[in-house]
């Protein structure tokens, strides 16, 4: 579990679509085998680490839903500690699928960005809402029928990859868990009762 405030960013070293190598320095002070470090908002294993990188198994499933890129600059937060203050908001490490930037522009004291997003992805977001973006908590700020917005402060911008981001950019898109579990209550076509047919196939 994670909250989405960014510790530091890190450099893909390696990515051969099975084992990941990332370059970074703060988050390795109390590392070991088996720790959670959400990498631009993926939850990763740690399986390997030296003085500076840590290296972790990345799974079929997680290349198909997000962009993982060699190369590239990645957000990188050390799992939640019992105790410790919530800074942003309860963020998974588990990416709902990728969105691409779609304009950025100054607005007063913050930046104002526009992600164009799949529409299941867009069912799960709602204005004032949380959002993850490469791992970074962030609020939207509303939300279209084929785009949403978010405000970052240039703080949140500097000490993450978001400073490297331009129109065009894929971002990893998590949203907000409590949104998953209304809708899946909302559509989710039940049975009354279950049938006798199930139960005789199921061994009851």
């Amino acid at each position: 579990m994670f909250t989405g405030i960014i510790e530091e960013t890190g450099a893909l070293k390696s990515f051969d679509g099975g084992r990941i190598e990332i370059t970074c320095a703060k988050i390795l002070s109390d590392i070991k085998i088996g720790d959670s470090i959400c990498t631009n908002g993926v939850c990763l294993t740690v399986t390997d680490f030296g003085e500076d990188f840590f290296a972790a198994d990345v799974m079929p499933e997680t290349v198909r839903r997000t962009s993982l890129e060699t190369g590239g600059v990645v957000n990188l937060e050390r799992a939640l500690k019992v105790g410790d203050r919530l800074g942003g908001h309860i963020v998974s490490g588990h990416i709902d699928g990728v969105g691409k930037i779609s304009s950025i522009r100054a607005e007063g004291n913050a930046i104002f960005i526009h992600v164009a997003a799949e529409s299941f992805i867009l069912r799960q977001i709602a204005s004032k809402g949380s959002v993850a973006l490469d791992g970074i908590s962030l609020t939207v700020v509303d939300a279209a029928a084929n785009e949403f917005s978010v405000s970052m402060i240039p703080h949140t911008r500097e000490v993450t990859n978001f400073k490297f981001k331009r129109v065009g950019s894929l971002v990893n898109i998590e949203t907000d868990v409590l949104a998953k579990y209304v809708e899946r209550l909302l559509n989710f076509k039940a049975a009354p009762t279950l049938s006798r047919e199930f139960l005789a196939a199921n061994g009851f």
